[in-house]
């Protein structure tokens, strides 16, 4: 079990590796677009274990799967033994030798590492508390096919200092940019990740000081999921930390604005944003598809 490739984080691919699967996820959307039979997983099988609800992340790997002639099986706390106490070390021996991949979409990044050192298939993180490394493949795609390489690049993430945050760290290391993250204080992300980036990581409190110049803008809800009950207070925290056309004017002439959604207009961006008919918004969202067929191939391959 040792040499099986998991994708927990953005670190668990070199550079070379996550560049060559952006690569890979522009060539599949070509394909798919033309129509090209992408069949070449004929009885495979996902498992897609579900602790947190989803719209982009069900759909695009389960489109995904079938698309590459497998199968995909949604799995939730409600209808398996997880959600009765079973040990997640017994559940992913189980499922791992009943299935050919399995992906994760759950509370903390703890379930998916213990689950993925117990599983004799490939296990995605498809999304933790801490991290949602598929969403900053399909972010990545997106910029490359608009922009080209975002090497070298600075990019500014307005918002809380979440998930997506950490993804973002992570990718500033491994796709090799400059970050700023403007986020109001109490709401940093880790300190650890901070630390061990800060060559190329900072906090600009000020979120107009942050976009000046940037060529990538990034931000997510406010109260991501579980946090619903301190969505009043943190609208009055984050009062500022909004992206719209002013925040924009500051960031490069060329820059471009991401959003992983879903969206709350009005609030971390404006609906003027949302809905212009220049965003890249949705095609980061069709992204989501694509990028993740490369890292399935990638990781089924890999399998052998």
């Amino acid at each position: 079990m040792a040499s099986t490739r998991h994708f927990l984080t953005l670190l668990d691919f070199s550079p070379a590796e996550l560049n060559a699967i952006i690569a890979r996820a522009i060539a599949m959307k070509a394909e798919h677009r033309a129509g090209t039979d992408q069949r070449s997983f004929p009885g495979k099988v996902l498992g897609m274990i579900f602790a947190k609800s989803s719209t982009r992340t069900r759909v695009s790997f389960e489109a995904g799967m079938t698309q590459l002639g497998g199968h995909a099986m949604f799995l939730s706390p409600n209808d398996t033994q997880l959600g009765r106490g079973e040990p997640i070390e017994d559940s992913a021996r189980v499922i791992s030798s009943m299935v050919d991949i399995v992906m994760i979409r759950t509370f903390g990044h703890d379930i998916v590492e213990t689950f993925a050192a117990h599983s004799s298939v490939p296990v995605i993180n498809a999304l933790t508390d801490d991290y949602h490394p598929c969403q900053l493949l399909a972010d990545m795609q997106t910029y490359v096919e608009h922009r080209g390489s975002i090497a070298g690049k600075v990019v500014t993430w307005v918002g809380d200092g979440n998930n997506m945050a950490q993804s973002y760290i992570n990718a500033a290391r491994q796709f090799d940019f400059e970050l700023r993250i403007a986020c109001p204080e109490g709401y940093d992300p880790s300190p650890d990740l901070l630390t061990a980036n800060r060559d190329r990581v900072s906090i600009v409190r000020d979120p107009l000081a942050a976009a000046a110049g940037a060529n990538l803008v990034v931000t997510d809800v406010w109260a991501s999921m579980g946090q619903e009950a301190e969505q009043q207070a943190r609208e009055t925290a984050f009062s500022g930390y909004q992206i719209n056309a002013e925040l924009m004017s500051h960031a490069d002439a060329d820059a471009l604005y991401m959003h992983c959604l879903p969206a709350h207009r009005g609030e971390e961006i404006s609906a003027e944003l949302m809905d212009a008919a220049d965003t890249v918004i949705w095609d980061e969202a069709e992204n989501r598809l694509h990028a993740q067929k490369a890292l399935m191939e990638t990781l089924l391959l890999a399998a052998g």
